[in-house]
């Protein structure tokens, strides 16, 4: 199911033993286009302090009751390493981040979240059987540390209301992402082409895009204006099925990320 960033902002993120705050952003990776962390206020509880969750930890999501289940305990949370949000996150504060709760590292790996850390809950982090695994790993991960220093952490937030750029002109702003709750990847953005002219929204995946120019805020795409002016419309009230997808892809002219999937499973086997 995919859902909407501006739906899960506001979601309660429960601990094992009671609640742990609020989520009121996200740290996704504009290389990989997928969610490394939750930002949650932790309100009176820890005086207001900021804490990052991992999707490692994400045990059960409760649409309903607006709830994220994690394997994690209060303590565990209150004792975690202490990173400023407000500001860019190191490698450093992630080692750090991995190191205390016993995670293995994701980065110097094709992908998004191997299928030996995700998904469905890593345990309880921190545990033993984690932190071996985490430090079988760590030796080579620290060969791989420096080889991409300028970090591809980006906030959530910051790329609403970016401006889209089609190879032939701008075509609207950033609105909103719809993100994958089984593997938290970022499979749309929508895209609010209203200022230009006067019309509606619509998805364009990642996989589209050229690149993300944070210091003019805009998002370059590879299509053309009149493809996107003439792309099946994006309704948030609709469920975005199989459908849908294959009719958005198939105005473009592009294979599905499912068959690229189904590739890859084959080829493992």
């Amino acid at each position: 199911m995919l859902l909407s960033m501006k739906d899960l902002k506001g979601y309660t993120i429960g601990a094992t033993d009671g609640d742990i705050g609020e989520v009121t952003d996200f740290y996704f990776d504009d290389d990989a286009w997928v969610i490394r962390y939750f930002i949650v206020d932790t309100g009176s509880w820890l005086s207001q302090r900021k804490v990052l969750i991992s999707p490692i930890a994400i045990r059960q999501l409760d649409g309903d009751a607006r709830r994220l289940s994690v394997a994690l305990t209060r303590e565990q949370v209150k004792n975690s390493p202490d990173i400023d949000t407000d500001k860019p996150v190191s490698r450093q504060h992630e080692i750090q981040y991995f190191g205390y709760y016993g995670y293995p590292y994701y980065w110097g790996r094709s992908g998004m979240w191997n299928a030996g850390i995700y998904s469905g809950g890593f345990g309880l982090p921190g545990g033993e059987s984690g932190q071996i695994q985490a430090r079988a790993e760590s030796e080579r991960a620290e060969r791989v540390i420096h080889e991409d220093d300028d970090l591809h952490l980006r906030s959530c937030e910051a790329i609403i209301g970016y401006h889209v750029k089609a190879t032939d002109g701008g075509v609207g702003h950033v609105d909103s992402l719809l993100i994958n709750e089984k593997t938290w990847a970022i499979q749309y953005l929508v895209i609010n082409t209203s200022n230009w002219w006067l019309g509606h929204k619509v998805l364009i995946a990642p996989e589209w895009i050229d690149g993300v120019h944070w210091h003019d805020k805009t998002v370059a795409v590879d299509l053309d204006s009149e493809s996107i002016k003439t792309s099946p419309t994006y309704e948030s009230s609709q469920v975005l099925n199989r459908e849908r997808e294959e009719s958005l892809y198939s105005h473009y002219g592009r294979s599905g990320y499912w068959v690229t999937e189904t590739v890859i499973i084959d080829v493992e086997r």
